[in-house]
This record gives C-alpha cells, structure tokens and sequence, in this order.
C-alpha cells in the first residue's frame, strides 16, 4: 500500500513524502525528528491537538508532539503524542502506522523517540532536528542515549517542506484571509465614537471567533498615535484607524491591514492611502512563477522612493502560510532578524506572501495596507482583498 496516497476510515492523509525524501536528501538527512506544532500539523495532514493549541505546559514540563520518519520507510514512521491523544487517533486515524500516545511531558517524548530510532536501526544515522523547537531537557537525553548519531539542522528542510502550497492548503489560506477581511469590516462598521483601543479588539476577537477563526492578535491604532498597543484610548470624529490582524483557520494564517475612519476621509486622506497602494500595486505587477523574488522588492522600493511620504513609509514583503513569516525570505533583518536568502531564488506557483506597506504620518497617523498573494503561473491571486480604501466606523448604527 502506498501510505503517502491513503486515507482509509476518514483518517488523515500524508502529504508528499517521495518531495520530501528528496529534500532530506538534498540536505543530508536520513531521519527527521520534527518537534514543531506546524511542522507536526503539515506531516500529519492538517491535525494539531486541540488540549494543546494554545499552550504547552503541563505540569512541571510541557507537550512535546514528536515524529520519527525514516527517509523512503514510511512504514516505519512513528508519532509520539500526549496520552490523551489516544481518543483523537480512535476517531480520525493518524496515518503513521506506529502511533505512541503515551507522554505527559518532552523527557517522556525524547526517551521513546530515542527507542524508535534504535528500533529502526538508526541509531548512527543523521538525524534532523529543529533546534529553536526542541527543548534542553528533551536535546539532553538525544545526545546521551544516540551517542554514534549525528545531529543535523533541518529547520532549512522544514522550511522548504511547506514552501508550495497545495490546493487544499490555499484554500485553508484563502478562506483564513476572507474571514479576516469579513470580521475587520464588520468591527469597524461597529466601533463608533469613544470606542476604546480594547473594545474594538475585544469586538474583532469575537467576529473572527464567531466566524471559526482562532483569533491570533489585532494591532490597531488610533487618531495621530502609531502605538498599536490594546489600551484606553478612545476613538474621535474624523480620526483614523488602522487594524491589522492575523487569525488562523485549522492551523493557517491570515493577516491583512485595513483602515477605517470615523467620519470621512478628506483630500489628504486620500491621498495617501494611493500613496500606499500605488507602492503596493508595484510589488504586485512582478510577482508571477519563474520572476525572482526579489524583484518585487525592487519594484514596491523603487515606486516608495518617489513618494512623497517616503521618509516615513516602510515597504515589506514576506512569506505565508502555517507561521507569519515563512519561505521565502525575501528581505534581510526588515524588520524580522532572518536572511533574505530567497532574494535571488524564483517563485514557484503555490508560494504565497504577505505583502505591506506602511506610512507612520506625523500628523494624521498609522496608515497601513497589508495584502496575502498565492503566486500563479502568470500573476498572482489575492485572498480577502476586498475594502482596501477608507471604511467608515460606526455604520452599524446609523
């Protein structure tokens, strides 16, 4: 039986393991020891455990979901969970076929990846491991019970994994991105005159809860400020509003910027939010399959410097997807410290980014717009680009 294409019993479904086999190769991998809650979901096709979503500690330690896989053996392949995850796999079968609900915390999850990997005969193998996502105590009996292996970071691998959206991935990506946009409206069609920085959190936590999102945070703004801390500020006539906020459907991240205005917008208003999105439709018109990455950079830079906020606007562009920032890495230290080691590299169909450009006015404030692309052969599709001019607050009422 090919494991990689079954789903018996409505169980889960394995993503491309012979895609993956070729990146363990490439990197010099012969098996992964995955940590991460968003690598674990992509391996396991879409399941992350629900007691621990939002947390990790439990006790005097903390969840440590764990996946052996052997390079070209999948039916070797084992998931080390907490013990209550003996119910979920009753219910929706992992697709692993060694499943080991057993832990309460990561030195139980080391010690039976440790015997895994002896019992498949790996014991000095390499053996990729994500260091930013395995814990001291857990490395600690890794390296003293595997003493003839050789520890490899695959957090590069990982990262490449995700890179290519499939369909069903853009789809999640797409509809995250629509509820946003969806629930950003509808809050700010609600708030209205002396509304606080927390009510109108409080107010979008709800329409994306409502909505089936889990909301992630909201970073918002009012009037002249550019701090975009929840806090007692109230919202006044003819002041603007920025909102921008990531939420995620089953695991998927949206994040998207709209503003929003209490009143209407004058001329100058106006005319810097075209300001922001002519530097936006730029970075836009070069992103396409097969057109390098950086060249979207070039172009939302290019057009920036001629503007004429450019001494306080900033232009960024990153990559979507499980996490906020993922390949590609486009631009160096800006304002996240990674490299932009994917400047130079194609895009590929089913990579897709987040694309924002943000003026910080001395008088009239945060302006902002944010937008997701899923890049096509020949262009690009936006998710949830709906209301990217001014919105007016407080209509819900009128």
């Amino acid at each position: 039986m090919d494991i990689s294409h079954s789903q018996s019993g409505g169980g889960l479904k394995a993503p491309d393991l012979a895609r993956i086999d070729r990146l363990m190769d490439e990197a010099g991998i012969d098996v992964l020891l995955v940590t991460s809650k968003h690598n674990n979901q992509y391996l396991m096709g879409g399941y992350r455990f629900i007691f621990f979503a939002a947390m990790d500690a439990i006790g005097h330690s903390r969840y440590l979901p764990v996946i052996v896989y052997q390079k070209g053996q999948p039916e070797r392949t084992c998931y080390i969970g907490n013990k209550m995850e003996g119910g979920e796999h009753a219910n929706r079968p992992f697709w692993m076929p060694d499943v080991q609900p057993a832990t309460w915390g990561s030195p139980d999850a080391a010690r039976l990846a440790v015997a895994q990997i002896k019992k498949i005969g790996a014991g000095h193998a390499r053996i990729g491991f994500e260091p930013g996502f395995l814990p001291s105590d857990a490395y600690s009996i890794l390296i003293r019970d595997l003493p003839g292996a050789t520890l490899v970071d695959a957090t590069h691998m990982l990262e490449e994994m995700r890179a290519i959206k499939t369909p069903e991935e853009l789809a999640q990506l797409r509809t995250a991105s629509e509820l946003i946009t969806d629930s950003m409206m509808a809050t700010i069609a609600m708030a209205d005159e002396g509304w606080t920085k927390a009510r109108i959190i409080e107010q979008l936590r709800r329409e994306e809860t409502n909505r089936g999102l889990n909301f992630e945070y909201c970073l918002l703004t009012l009037g002249s400020s550019h701090n975009r801390a929840t806090s007692s500020q109230s919202w006044s006539k003819g002041e603007v509003l920025s909102i921008d906020s990531g939420g995620n459907y089953h695991g998927y991240i949206g994040d998207l910027c709209r503003m929003g205005i209490l009143g209407e917008p004058d001329a100058e208003l106006e005319d810097l939010l075209a300001e922001i999105d002519a530097v936006q439709q730029a970075a836009f018109s070069r992103v396409r399959a097969g057109a390098a990455g950086g060249d979207l950079i070039k172009a939302g830079q290019e057009k920036l410097k001629s503007s004429p906020g450019a001494a306080f606007t900033d232009f960024f562009a990153h990559g979507m997807g499980l996490i906020t920032h993922e390949t590609p890495f486009l631009m160096t230290n800006h304002p996240v410290a990674y490299e932009g080691s994917d400047a130079g590299r194609m895009l590929e169909t089913g990579m897709v980014l987040s694309v924002e450009t943000t003026m910080l006015h001395p008088r009239r404030g945060f302006i902002k717009l944010e937008d997701t692309l899923a890049v096509t052969a020949d262009g690009y599709e936006m998710f949830g680009d709906r209301h990217r001019g001014w919105n007016r607050g407080g209509t819900a009422r009128s």
